[in-house]
């Protein structure tokens, strides 16, 4: 029986440091925000629908989406970005259902969903299981300052604009505390799975 772990966090509490650990233990990632760029890439729907909604404009000229040109238009504009959504989030789910079940086929012990917005997309039934990576809320703005090279305000409205990382911490099976070095973030996933026997 496979297990289903969801991965999810904030921005910048070092979710993709986490993510990258499942390596160490053989277990396969499925990350959403790589499979959101398969999904748009040149002849695939989701491009074809974008450049039909929001015009030739956004392209380079090697034909690709300019994703910063296209995150101008919808940034400020709450319908536009819904509209994008409704292209890209039905596509990029696909493909993580497929690679879940293409994995779950061939008997790994576990597999991981690695999700931004699991909470907020209401994907969490996709999952067996929840681990959330948490900091704290000081940590976080610090590291995403440094980060993004932003100030406070910035870093400040982007955070804001997400569901608060200790809510997410209240909804997970599991938490993993990544204020401190990667090592113990480490040592913590290691005693969830042992937890959970998947290793």
């Amino acid at each position: 029986m496979t297990v289903v772990i969801g991965l999810t966090g904030s921005i910048a509490s070092g979710k993709s440091t986490v993510s990258l650990m499942f390596d160490e233990f053989n277990i396969p990632v499925v990350d959403a925000d790589k499979l959101s760029r398969k999904v748009v890439e040149p002849g695939k729907k989701a491009y074809n629908d974008i450049v039909e909604e929001f015009g030739h404009d956004i392209l380079r000229d090697d034909q690709t989406i300019d994703r910063k040109a296209l995150g101008t238009i919808v940034f400020n504009d709450e319908e536009k970005r819904k509209k994008l959504n409704s292209f890209v989030h039905p596509a990029v789910r696909e493909e993580m259902l497929q690679e879940r079940d293409y994995y779950v086929a061939e008997g790994f012990k576990a597999v991981v969903l690695d999700i931004p917005l699991l909470f907020e997309s209401d994907l969490a039934h996709f999952v067996d299981k929840v681990v959330v990576v948490y900091v704290d809320e000081e940590t976080q703005l610090k590291r995403l300052m440094e980060r993004d090279d932003s100030s406070r305000e910035e870093s400040l409205s982007r955070i804001n604009s997400q569901m608060p990382v200790s809510e997410k911490a209240n909804k997970a099976d599991e938490v993993v505390d990544n204020s401190g070095s990667k090592y113990e973030s480490y040592k913590q996933l290691e005693a969830i799975l042992h937890r959970w026997e998947i290793i």
